[in-house]
Parts: structure tokens; sequence; C-alpha cells
């Protein structure tokens, strides 16, 4: 079973290489909000997981700069995902809120959506802000 599970990580890494996404392109100030934005994330994943590759697929089209954590080979990184997040799933995105408390994201369609809807959000406040300074 781990020969058949290493096998079909090799073709799920091939297939992502090969068809990797291209990054949105932003003026460098909305850019920066959302590095600042996503400056308190960091995602827990496997390297060949399908539903990790998805998270890190939207990361690199939406542009965004999420550090990694490999709950798998870092035991460190594993041992925080169960006695923190609470289970040994991945992906998790983990959220540092403005008051301090954190927030354990799961499933990766979950991941997504909340990503965009920040994104959305982000860009939003950035063209008020563009829109305040020229008036």
């Amino acid at each position: 079973m781990k020969i058949i599970r290493w096998v079909l990580g090799q073709i799920i890494l091939v297939l992502d290489f090969l068809t990797t996404p291209k990054s949105v392109v932003r003026d460098t100030v909305a850019q920066a909000n959302l590095d600042n934005a996503m400056a308190k994330m960091s995602m827990y994943q496997f390297k060949t997981c399908p539903f990790c590759v998805k998270v890190r697929r939207e990361l690199k089209r939406q542009a965004l700069h999420i550090e990694l954590r490999d709950a798998k080979n870092d035991l460190g990184h594993k041992a925080a995902l169960v006695n923190e997040g609470g289970r040994h799933k991945v992906p998790c995105l983990r959220i540092e809120k403005a008051d301090d408390s954190v927030q354990w994201l799961y499933e990766s369609t979950d991941i997504i959506a909340y990503l965009k809807k920040l994104v959305g959000d982000v860009e939003t406040d950035s063209l008020k802000n563009n829109d305040q300074s020229i008036a």
C-alpha cells in the first residue's frame, strides 16, 4: 500500500508541476496589503495530499504568501496540529486573529472560500484607500 501511495503521490506532484497556474499580478501596494493580511496565517499540509495540492494551487493562483508547514515529516508541526488544532487532518489553515485567538480551518473548499473572501475584502479596502488618497 505504501508503494501505491508513493507512486500516486509522485504522479500528483508531476501533474501539479506541469499544470501550475499563473499568479495574478497586483500593484505593489495591494500585494503588500495582502502579504500583511497573510502574515499571521500558516497552512499545515502534506506534500502529496491532493486536497493540499488544491489549496496550494489556489495560493499560487491568487499570489498569496502563506507559510506552509509539513505536518507529515515535521514532528513539531504535527504535534501543533494535533494538540492545538485538535486533529491530524490536512489541509488546515491556522489563522491568528487580531484579538490573539487562533482559528483552525479544515477542508480545502472552506479554506479556499475563506481566502477568496479575504482577498476580496483586502482588495476592496485597498481600492477605497486609493480613492481617498487621490481625492
